[in-house]
């Protein structure tokens, strides 16, 4: 009925793919989303919220919401930016720090899951297409 329509297919495969990363970070007491802000966090410490939402391409105040919740888990903090007093970057704690490795290896493991179940072509042409329809939407 939906086969060749992009909202159906697409959030259906979001919410199958969400399961799986649901797993794969609930030890580390994080959602996906929470996950994902945190990674960002590590590669690029001092990131403004602005600049993590448009990294992962969702809105300014569900980065705040989600940097909130990593600040309360003790896992990121904000310092007041040098540049101007008015804006505010996100670092790792000594906590976070410390989940870089076990995040990396966990997202890879999962990433590995997916590629294995559907097959390593399949997964990288999905990934590949979603990415340009992504930006080409933008």
């Amino acid at each position: 009925m939906f086969d060749h329509c992009l909202y159906f297919n697409s959030a259906a495969l979001a919410r199958l793919v969400e399961r799986e990363w649901i797993v794969a970070y609930a030890p580390f007491g994080l959602t996906p989303a929470q996950g994902f802000v945190l990674r960002v966090v590590l590669t690029t410490p001092g990131s403004l919220s602005s600049q993590i939402a448009d990294t992962l391409s969702i809105a300014r105040s569900t980065a705040t919401r989600l940097i909130d919740t990593l600040c309360d888990k003790g896992l990121v903090e904000r310092r007041q930016a040098v540049s101007d007093a008015r804006e505010w970057c996100v670092y790792p704690t000594e906590d976070g720090t410390k989940l870089a490795q076990p995040i990396a290896e966990a997202s890879a493991a999962i990433a590995q899951t997916l590629r294995a179940r559907v097959g390593p072509t399949l997964f990288e042409a999905t990934v590949s297409s979603m990415h340009d329809t992504r930006t080409a939407l933008r």
